[in-house]
């Protein structure tokens, strides 16, 4: 495929035939004329994403190009040549919306560079305005927003699963949307009109629990002076969902557990049970087999909730997601702030890829929302990310398949990141390693990272 079209305009047969040489090398599809009125005859069949046209030409001159352009295609870049150069001029096709303004005689080199920035600016517009789209599609509904190819088979089975009824233990790091999924579940399943019922185990002692997921008769304890429903039966017909399951204490293990068995609860200081009909959704970032293996969390009950477990991948293990993610957070913060705010720099977006979210999916939300919130203008700019990650590549010990790494696998993969950052130059990454560069080729070599 082409690097983009271009379209090269010049009534100077020599410039008009190196400048087309050049740029088919370059990788472009080319369309070259020497006569103003002819562009406009190829402007009016298609658009190109960059013209390259002389200012000075008879009857049909580089600004009426430029303004033809700016009516007919304005996601087209318009870069203007000129042997006449004046402060005027310049400012005149900067007006009208020219892209860049070189003065004749001109280098090779310098053209080069102004037309990869040119249709390197057209690639980002279309990106940013795809994601958008697709950003748009996912208002209103409970949508899991991602491209990762574990992450969509993880969606199909989520899906499947779905109207069974069957429990279902969710795991996975803090942050990367263990409720969301949850949620999913819910609106994929048949209890989809029903009520959906969350709770954090973590943030109520077991008393407080138990009045929460049970509900408590009248006068069952001091102040007790109405029945309450509890979440349980608040969730009759429905989803509950059970976060932070692990935080749970031995005793309500053993009630959650009996009201799972038996399909009912019994409120705290009642005589008579209640049918109810729940299914569970439990979610925790421990690692429960070592819990159950440790005895700090029941087995019986592990194997009631986890009849299908649902891992979720850190936002370090699906980068490819973080563009879209971006622009998710994005429009959902300006439209809160009522904030113009549309883009994010192409720079910003790539110190986003780069970083290893520690705080994950729930880290990259609150990075977009400070930037929204800070910018003055449409974009987030790299200056509206916080210092740390303006200044730091924060890179995280994360476990590898349910151990952590070794020493030899992190120093696999932090030379294979210094190799990235230095652009494959070995010599710059022996520098920053601090080590000689026949040191760095024989590990490269050990890791098998040579062709990188």
């Amino acid at each position: 495929m082409p690097n983009g079209k271009l379209l090269i305009v010049d009534d100077e047969k020599v410039a008009v035939r190196n400048l087309e040489h050049v740029m088919k090398k370059e990788g472009y599809e080319v369309t070259a004329t020497q006569s103003g009125a002819n562009a406009l005859a190829h402007l009016e069949k298609q658009a190109y994403d960059v013209v390259l046209t002389d200012l000075r030409m008879e009857k049909v001159d580089g600004l009426q190009i430029l303004k033809k352009v700016r009516e007919s295609w304005p996601d087209t870049e318009v870069v203007l040549i000129t042997g006449y150069a004046t402060l005027e001029s310049a400012v005149e096709a900067m007006k009208h919306g020219a892209f860049y303004y070189i003065a004749k005689p001109f280098r090779l080199d310098e053209v080069r560079k102004v037309v990869a920035e040119a249709m390197e600016k057209i690639r980002l517009r279309r990106e940013n305005r795809a994601l958008r789209e697709q950003v748009e599609g996912f208002q209103g509904k409970v949508r899991i927003i991602s491209q990762n190819g574990d992450m969509q088979r993880l969606l199909d089975m989520t899906r499947q699963i779905a109207p069974t009824d069957c429990n279902v233990l969710i795991t996975g790091e803090s942050g990367t949307g263990k409720e969301l999924f949850a949620q999913y579940l819910h609106h994929h399943s048949r209890r989809s009109e029903r009520p959906f019922v969350a709770i954090n185990c973590g943030a109520f002692s077991e008393e407080l629990l138990a009045n929460e997921l049970f509900g408590h008769v009248k006068g069952a304890y001091t102040g007790a002076n109405t029945d309450r429903q509890g979440l349980l039966a608040a969730a009759d017909g429905g989803t509950l969902f059970l976060d932070e399951i692990t935080e749970m204490s031995p005793a309500m293990q053993v009630k959650l557990l009996r009201a799972i068995q038996e399909r009912e609860v019994l409120p705290v200081g009642g005589t008579a049970p209640l049918k109810v009909d729940v299914r569970f959704v439990a979610a925790t970032n421990r690692d429960v087999p070592d819990m159950v293996k440790r005895g700090e969390f029941r087995q019986d009950l592990w194997f009631r909730l986890n009849v299908v477990n649902l891992h979720i991948p850190p936002l370090s293990g699906r980068r490819e997601d973080v563009p879209l993610l971006a622009y998710h957070f994005l429009r959902k913060c300006a439209a809160r702030m009522e904030k113009p705010v549309t883009e994010i720099a192409a720079e910003t977006m790539d110190i986003l890829k780069a970083y290893d979210f520690p705080g994950n999916v729930r880290e990259l939300e609150n990075i977009v929302e400070r930037g929204v919130a800070i910018t003055s203008g449409s974009t987030i700019e790299p200056a509206h990310l916080p210092d740390d990650l303006r200044e730091l590549s924060i890179r995280t010990f994360r476990k590898k398949e349910g151990r952590l790494p070794s020493l030899e696998e992190q120093e696999r993969d932090y030379i294979r990141w210094v190799l990235q950052e230095a652009g494959g130059n070995q010599t710059l990454a022996a520098q920053i390693l601090g080590i000689d560069r026949v040191s760095l080729w024989r590990k490269l070599k050990r890791y098998e990272l040579e062709a990188l």
